[in-house]
Order: C-alpha cells, then sequence, then structure tokens
C-alpha cells in the first residue's frame, strides 16, 4: 500500500527530528531478522538513550538533505535499512547497539553513520563504540583536575611525614637499647 503524501511528509519531518537531536547515526541492514528480535533490540538501546527504527531511504534521504548531508548515501540507503539514532552519549549509544547485534548472532549488520555531517564507513561506525562513555569522561576530567592538589599536598605532607619516621626510628631504637 503505498504511503499518501501527507503521511510522507510526517515520516520526512519525524526522521529529520530523530536526526536533529541524535548526536551519532548508525545505519544497519535488518535483513533475516524478525519484528521480535527487532524489538528486543529497541527495547536494550533504549536503556542507552538510543532509538531505533526501520526508515524508507527515500524519505530518510530527503530528511538528511533538510539537515545538510548529501555526501556519499548511496551506499548507506541502499536495501534495507534500519537506523539507530544514539543520544547524547555516543560511546554508550553505539556499545550498547554492538552488544545488542552480538547478541542476535550478527544477523543485523552495521553499514554505516553519520558523526555530525561527515559520513563513516562501518568501520567508522562501529568505532564510535570505541568512545569513552560520558561517565569516563567526566571522570578523566576530574582526575585530571585533582591531580595537581593531591600532588601539592603529597609535596606538603612530606616532610611532617619524614620526621615522624625519623622519631619513631629514633624512638624504637631507644626502646631496643633500654
Amino acid at each position: 500500500m503505498a504511503l499518501s503524501r501527507e503521511k510522507k511528509e510526517e515520516l520526512v519531518a519525524l526522521y529529520t527530528t530523530y536526526l536533529e537531536n541524535a548526536s551519532a547515526v548508525v545505519f544497519t541492514d535488518y535483513r533475516g531478522s524478525t519484528v521480535t528480535q527487532i524489538n528486543g533490540l529497541r527495547a536494550s538501546l533504549k536503556e542507552a538513550d538510543t532509538s531505533y527504527m526501520v526508515v524508507k531511504n527515500r524519505l530518510m534521504r530527503l530528511a538528511l538533505e533538510n539537515r545538510g548531508v548529501t555526501e556519499e548515501l548511496d551506499e548507506l540507503l541502499e536495501g534495507p535499512n534500519a537506523i539507530a539514532f544514539v543520544g547524547e552519549d555516543i560511546g554508550r549509544g553505539v556499545t550498547a547497539l554492538k552488544d545488542g547485534l552480538s547478541d542476535l548472532d550478527e544477523i543485523i549488520e552495521i553499514k554505516g553513520g553519520i558523526l555530525e555531517e561527515n559520513v563513516l564507513d562501518a568501520a567508522g561506525a562501529e568505532a564510535l563504540s570505541e568512545l569513552p562513555t560520558r561517565e569516563e569522561m567526566l571522570a578523566k576530567l576530574l582526575a585530571t583536575i585533582i591531580a595537581p592538589a593531591t600532588q601539592l599536598a603529597r609535596v606538603v605532607n612530606e616532610p611532617g611525614v619524614s620526621l615522624a619516621r625519623v622519631v619513631k626510628a629514633h624512638a624504637d631504637a631507644q626502646a631496643e637499647a633500654a
């Protein structure tokens, strides 16, 4: 059954909204998967702030062009596509996608992705999973900020600690002598 023009415009608007809210987009070929498998994948991705939907290629092309992405779309928009729209935490979202795909015995495979306006091949899209999660980045930032203060505290405390060790060693030596 053909979609009406209004329904197509609604889908383009929906895709455009998802693209605007996504930090990254990962294209997958879902051939061979069942509705149950896709719904299970959707549920697992929701925890990682990632949406997953089957799209119409022509309408997705229009939405991407509305967002200024025009390069190298032919390979990505070939065959049946389901797209993961990754939220703010790219590392967490793409890692959740890869984990979900590995649970499906790799029936669904990553075809490529888009990060900002840059089109990525399959390897580039999978490499996004190696990005640190938001929590990991915050921990690294905090460690970097705290490191100088920690070193300063050690330097300031060291003379007192050294003096205490010398006094204790002297006291121990006096106790043994007695």
